[in-house]
């Protein structure tokens, strides 16, 4: 049974792109074992919670699964660190203690615009030469069809989904890309008010819609006015992995395909990505594309190679070993309890 004696967390400022920050949980229990958690561009709110409820909500308290502790304060880390140092306890992966089957996944690569059309078949091709069988390629109106026809011609047996980023406000731009035989449309609108649009695009392309949900009610509602056929499943912005669970079986119920994808950090939100991606409805390619290795944490590190991003199954928890001192050296604040 697990029992929390002491808690840090640390804010760290992370070295790469617009500096990122990352908010990260350590538990450990009365035997010296301990659990980790991530969350990603946090709002100022999540560090505020975890100082002031965390340890009240954990320390010394009594827990048989992590599905017993409701919603704890700082949402995704804190419940991910449940997770990680219960399965350790019982010496799972996290994958298996979700529930998950596969041992591999396939993995997409976002591409984002280019300056012209020369430069964007250049960076898929260093993609497909380094392994990689699936892209995902930013679109947005006036950058659609053309950068689409373009790859599609160069590659004519590549899996390729668009992701719009919710950057449409009608129907007939995005359904004139279904010609070009793709795995997904992701977001082409933005927003629920959003959804009548959302289905009428599926009634008028062969492509899955693929919609992001922050939460099984979004999820149901977009499956009642049947708004697409496949689900993009971000575990962080579910606020639990039980919540993941939950919107993956209904997904999976009613004939949905999913593909997980994973926020940036340092490594740890993405091992907890992976092992959701594990789940059996997960059948999309994934994007849990390795974070630059200045602002990695974990040992080994998260990323794919040749395509492919291994399931970590020979140690348990989330699988990776915890650099802690280098999570020191790059926490800006910190606290223990």
């Amino acid at each position: 049974m697990p029992r929390v004696r002491d808690l840090e967390v640390f804010r760290l400022i992370l070295p790469y792109g617009r500096r990122p920050e990352s908010i990260l949980v350590r538990l450990t229990d009365y035997g010296g074992m301990t659990g980790w958690g991530e969350v990603v561009d946090a709002d100022p709110e999540t560090w505020v919670s975890l100082e002031e409820g965390l340890g009240q909500a954990l320390i010394g308290l009594d827990w048989e699964h992590p599905d017993e502790l409701g919603r704890i304060p700082g949402g995704s880390a804190a419940d991910m660190a449940c997770w990680d140092l219960w399965a350790k306890m019982r010496g799972v992966p996290l994958a298996h203690a979700l529930g998950g089957t596969r041992t591999s996944l396939m993995a997409t690569v976002r591409i984002g615009a280019e300056r012209n059309l020369d430069s964007l078949v250049a960076r898929v091709n260093r993609h497909v030469c380094a392994g990689y069988a699936h892209v995902t390629l930013d679109v947005h109106p006036g950058w659609d069809v053309e950068p689409l026809r373009a790859v599609r011609q160069a590659y004519p047996v590549l899996g390729i989904a668009v992701d719009a980023r919710g950057a449409y406000t009608g129907i007939d731009a995005l359904a004139a890309l279904d010609a070009y035989t793709l795995s997904a449309i992701e977001r082409p609108f933005a927003g629920p008010a959003g959804l009548a649009d959302h289905a009428d695009l599926q009634e008028r392309v062969a492509a899955p819609v693929l919609l992001e949900v922050s939460s099984a009610a979004e999820l149901e509602e977009a499956i009642t006015v049947r708004a697409g056929r496949a689900l993009l499943l971000r575990p962080a912005a579910l606020g639990s992995l039980r919540e993941v669970r939950r919107v993956h079986d209904r997904a999976v119920e009613v004939g949905w395909e999913i593909a997980c994808a994973g926020g940036r950090g340092t490594g740890l939100a993405r091992a907890a990505t992976v092992a959701a991606a594990s789940l059996p409805g997960c059948g999309l390619p994934c994007d849990v594309a390795e974070p630059p290795r200045s602002a990695q944490i974990v040992d080994p590190p998260v990323g794919a190679s040749g395509g492919v991003v291994a399931v970590p199954l020979t140690q348990p928890g989330l699988g990776h070993r915890i650099d802690e001192d280098r999570v020191r050296r790059l926490a800006k604040e910190s606290y223990a309890v």
